[in-house]
């Protein structure tokens, strides 16, 4: 659709417009984005984007490893998630057990 093509532009434009991060920042930035939403089309967009820019494959490396480290730290943040309602479920079920024994 035309329209949302134009809209992601805009979009896009929008955020250039100040350019205080500078191009190859704003594409590292991206590509490490892309990682993390693993968007396939976005990687190899931003990838092409961060070389013109004058990125370097240490800089690249580099803006990688900062994506490893936020999803990392959102892997134990969520795991910590799923303890937690491991622990609800379980205590649900130890309060049901003691309540069915109290009837007996």
């Amino acid at each position: 659709n035309h329209e949302i093509v134009k809209g992601y532009r805009n979009l896009t434009n929008a955020g250039n417009a100040t350019n205080l991060l500078g191009g190859k920042v704003r594409e590292l930035i991206a590509l490490a984005v892309a990682v993390t939403r693993q968007c396939d089309g976005c990687i190899i967009t931003h990838t092409d984007a961060a070389i013109k820019e004058g990125a370097t494959r240490e800089e690249i490396v580099e803006a990688l490893s900062v994506a490893v480290a936020v999803n990392a730290g959102a892997a134990l943040i969520f795991s910590s998630r799923v303890m937690d309602a491991f622990q609800t479920k379980m205590s649900g079920e130890a309060r049901s057990q003691k309540s069915e024994a109290n009837k007996t």
